[in-house]
C-alpha cells in the first residue's frame, strides 16, 4: 500500500515496532521509486502516546496528514484447546487497540487536511464471521470493521471519510511471522497452503491497489477476494447455516495435541514432510514464498521455506 500511495505522489510515512524492519521497506521502496519521499517512525500502535507522537511529526515533517491506513495486527492459528485467554488480549491489543488508537489520533489531523482528509482500517474476511482456529484474529478484526463503519457514521458531514476493508486472502508472507499452536506443523501446512493458493488468496500488489483506489474515492466498504464476498454474502443471508459449515471445515483441521506446546513462529516451523503433505505444502506456498520477499516478511534470519 505504501507502494502504490508514493506512485501517486505522496509523502509516506511507515510507521512499525522494528527499526530493522523499517529500514528494509524504505529500501525497498527507494529502489523501486528512487525519487519516492518516504519517512520511518519506529511506533508501538499498542501505545496511544506512541501514535500520539507519530502523527504529530508526520505533521510537523511533511505539514500535514491527509490519508491514513491502519494495518498493524499478528494472526495466530491454534484450536481453542490450544489458546489463551492472553492470545485473545494480544490480538486485541494490536489489532483492535492498533486501529482504534491510530483514528483516534488521526482524526483531528484529517478533519484539518483540505477537503477533508481519507481513513482505513483493515478488518479481514475473519471480522465477517467466525473463522476456526483463526479465533483471536477473527475476533479482534470483527472489531476493526465495526469501528470502521461506526467511525464513518459519526464522522458523516465533516468532510472525513472512513473506509472498511475486508481482504480475504492474501499473498503477503504472513506465515512466516503468524504464530502456530497445537500442533504446529500442521497448522502451519493448511495456512500457509491456503495462504498462498492461486485460485483461492490474491496478489498483495493487485489488492494494495484496490485499497488505495477505494480510500482514495471515499467508498464506504471494500471486500476482496470472491471467497471472502461470498463467505460475507452468504453469512449475511443465512448466518445459522454458514455456522454449522465452519463447524464441519473446523473437522478437517488438525486435532489439538494431548500436550499443547506454546505459540512459535512460522519461520521457526520446518513445512510439513512426506510424499504427499510435503509436496502439496510446498506447492501451495511456493507464491507466497516470494511474496515474503516482495513484502518484507523476511529478514536475514529467515530461511526460505
Amino acid at each position: 500500500m505504501a507502494d502504490r500511495l508514493t506512485s501517486r505522489g505522496c509523502a509516506v510515512t511507515l510507521a512499525a515496532r522494528d527499526g530493522r524492519e523499517l529500514d528494509r521497506a524504505r529500501a525497498k521502496l527507494l529502489h523501486r521509486q528512487p525519487r519516492a519521499r518516504v519517512r520511518t517512525a519506529v511506533c508501538d500502535v499498542r501505545e496511544q502516546a506512541e501514535v500520539r507522537e507519530l502523527f504529530a511529526s508526520a505533521d510537523g515533517d511533511c505539514g500535514g496528514v491527509d490519508l491514513v491506513i491502519a494495518n498493524a495486527g499478528i494472526i495466530q492459528v491454534a484450536p481453542l484447546e490450544s489458546l489463551r485467554a492472553e492470545d485473545f488480549d494480544d490480538a486485541m491489543r494490536s489489532i483492535f487497540q492498533g486501529a482504534l488508537h491510530t483514528a483516534l489520533e488521526a482524526l483531528p489531523y484529517l478533519r484539518d487536511s483540505p477537503g477533508g482528509g481519507r481513513l482505513a482500517l483493515i478488518s479481514s474476511v475473519g471480522g465477517l464471521l467466525g473463522v476456526p482456529h483463526l479465533l483471536p484474529y477473527a475476533c479482534a478484526k470483527a472489531a476493526v470493521g465495526t469501528l470502521a463503519e461506526g467511525l464513518r457514521a459519526e464522522t458523516a458531514g465533516s468532510g472525513v471519510s472512513v473506509t472498511a476493508v475486508y481482504p480475504g486472502l492474501m499473498r503477503t508472507g504472513s506465515h512466516l511471522h503468524a504464530e502456530f499452536g497445537g500442533a504446529r506443523t500442521q497448522e502451519y501446512g493448511w495456512f500457509s497452503t491456503l495462504a498462498g493458493a492461486p485460485l483461492v488468496s490474491m496478489n498483495a500488489q493487485r489488492a494494495a491497489e484496490r485499497i488505495v483506489r477505494a480510500t482514495v474515492r471515499r467508498r464506504a466498504r471494500l471486500v476482496l477476494t470472491p471467497g471472502a464476498r461470498a463467505a460475507g454474502l452468504a453469512h449475511g443471508i443465512a448466518p445459522a447455516t454458514t455456522t454449522r459449515l465452519s463447524g464441519v471445515a473446523a473437522r478437517f483441521l488438525p486435532g489439538a495435541p494431548a500436550h499443547p506446546q506454546g505459540m512459535r513462529a512460522g519461520k521457526d516451523i520446518d513445512p510439513p514432510r512426506g510424499p504427499v503433505s510435503g509436496t502439496v505444502q510446498r506447492a501451495g506456498s511456493a507464491l507466497n514464498e516470494r511474496a515474503a520477499d516482495a513484502y518484507n516478511e523476511r529478514d536475514r534470519d529467515t530461511p526460505r521455506g
